[in-house]
């Protein structure tokens, strides 16, 4: 992986605010041996205008809130709600209606950098729980 500490940082805090939101199919990407402007991208999806734009704002407001705050130093395509970009410099986030998101396929245009893991915390907190129950139960 390239990716810097700072990029990890940035691009884990923004996947789980958008997986906060209910984003669908968060993926981030290690682009930095391909490109030089940015380390990582953030894929994200929602099946409406409303949502991306609600996941735009949790992810901005996740990303302020570090200890080393970091605001994005471009920011488009906001007035449309269908595909929003923000650009961190050390990641850049796309968040996407879901029909650009199938159309621009961009995790399939990026198919040979690697991903980096994402687990949603809430759904690794539910997964533990499972376990403890099911272990529980188990050995009653």
């Amino acid at each position: 992986m390239t990716v810097s500490e700072r990029a990890h940082e940035l691009a884990m805090a923004a996947a789980q605010a958008a997986a906060d939101k209910k984003a669908q199919d968060i993926v981030i990407i290690d682009v930095g041996d391909q490109l030089a402007i940015t380390d990582a991208f953030l894929l994200a999806a929602a099946p409406n205008e409303r949502q991306v734009l609600a996941i735009v704002d949790a992810i901005e407001e996740r990303l302020l809130e570090l200890p080393e705050k970091a605001k994005p130093v471009r920011r488009e395509g906001e007035r449309g709600g269908r595909w929003v970009l923000l650009d961190y410099v050390d990641i850049v986030v796309h968040v996407q209606h879901t029909e650009e998101r199938e159309f621009y396929a961009l995790d399939r245009l990026w198919k040979d950098c690697p991903q980096i893991p994402f687990t949603d915390r809430d759904l690794a907190d539910s997964a533990a729980g499972t376990a403890t129950a099911t272990a529980t139960a188990t050995a009653e």
